[in-house]
């Protein structure tokens, strides 16, 4: 039985979660043995229980094999004390479950091609793997807050740092990944400036040596941003760390035509997962049926392969997306002249029914 803790969270999570569930439901009517359970979290764990996530909610993912989320997030959550945010809730439950490994990849379907912002052929056959290191770095990092120094003046400051533990099991499961890849790595940093980029260069080298097929080369994060626009088919797999991987991934997400397209996968040690799209709950246009599932239900194909190993109910996913999009279906963020433009719910059945 794959037992699935299910939290839709905010603004657009509960529509794209919406179809990412039929999918799972006609899986399921397919004898797939899943069991659904729904939480809530972020913005919806606040207004339920005054906690971005509440007690129920983690015990529920503690207890699941797998978590599905959408989002969190809304304008009307901005005013609220740091702790009580939805981000935190999100923040929270990555290192309750230490979800250290966030895999994000970065794929061009050959359809999505003229959707991307960059030329055809820079685009074209595109296939990356950024590794983020999720549960450290600055984001994390203590002490952090605002201060009154002696003088008067307000001052905000965060802590970034990395423990030799942390980077060494990012780095084996990068070098892991691009073993069954194109066995090429590259780490980014900023070890021209600061002391952990240095300490992360230095751990990600020695573990290289164990992976003598995998060649490895490092790259400054302000060059990794400017070389993901000027030429992205030199990348294979892009290991780094949590702020660095934060922004690339995002970055890498237009190559692809939309973030609405991409999908993403936090593991453990053990290969539990939580599973998300990698945009947000966009809450401009939440309720109005027009955001892309798509990233949502590819996440849940991600969930199967790495989680469930079910390889074959992962490709049977991605090739359903595959069709519908040879099919010339569209949400607003990838359409393109002469193309169907369809909204969130017929999107989803259309996967469904591709199935």
């Amino acid at each position: 039985m794959m037992k699935i803790a299910v939290l839709p969270g905010d603004g657009i999570g509960t529509e794209i979660v919406a179809q990412a569930v039929k999918v799972m439901e006609a899986l399921r009517s397919d004898g797939l043995k899943i069991e659904l359970e729904y939480g809530h979290i972020g913005g919806a764990g606040y207004d339920a229980a005054g906690d971005p996530l509440p007690a129920a909610t983690e015990k529920l993912a503690q207890q699941s094999d797998a978590v599905l989320l959408g989002a969190v997030g809304g304008y009307q959550y901005d005013t609220l004390p740091r702790p009580m945010r939805p981000e935190q809730g999100l923040l929270r439950i990555r290192k309750g479950l230490n979800l250290f490994a966030n895999l994000r990849p970065a794929l061009v379907y050959p359809e999505l091609v003229d959707a991307s912002s960059l030329k055809p052929e820079l685009v074209s056959g595109l296939d990356i793997m950024i590794l983020r290191e999720l549960t450290g770095d600055i984001y994390f990092g203590q002490p952090r807050g605002i201060r009154t120094l002696e003088n008067g003046e307000r001052q905000g400051f965060d802590t970034m740092h990395y423990s030799e533990s942390e980077i060494r099991r990012v780095a084996h499961v990068g070098f892991r990944i691009a073993m069954k890849r194109e066995k090429r790595l590259c780490s980014v940093d900023k070890a021209n400036v600061l002391d952990t980029s240095m300490f992360w260069r230095e751990i990600v080298t020695e573990v290289g040596k164990e992976y003598s097929e995998v060649e490895l080369s490092h790259m400054y994060v302000d060059n990794a941003a400017m070389q993901l626009v000027r030429a992205p088919k030199q990348f294979d797999v892009i290991l780094t760390g949590n702020i660095f991987g934060d922004i690339l991934s995002d970055e890498a997400s237009m190559l692809t035509g939309s973030i609405g397209m991409l999908p993403s996968a936090s593991l453990d040690a053990n290969n539990k997962g939580l599973y998300e799209p990698c945009h947000g709950s966009a809450p401009d246009i939440a309720g109005q049926d027009i955001a892309n599932p798509l990233a949502t239900i590819l996440s849940v194909a991600m969930m199967m392969r790495h989680t469930f190993a079910r390889e074959e109910v992962a490709q049977r996913i991605e090739t359903a997306v595959r069709r519908v999009l040879q099919q010339g279906l569209r949400t607003g963020d990838i359409y393109q002249a002469g193309m169907q433009k369809v909204g969130c719910n017929a999107m989803g059945d259309a996967v469904v029914k591709s199935l």
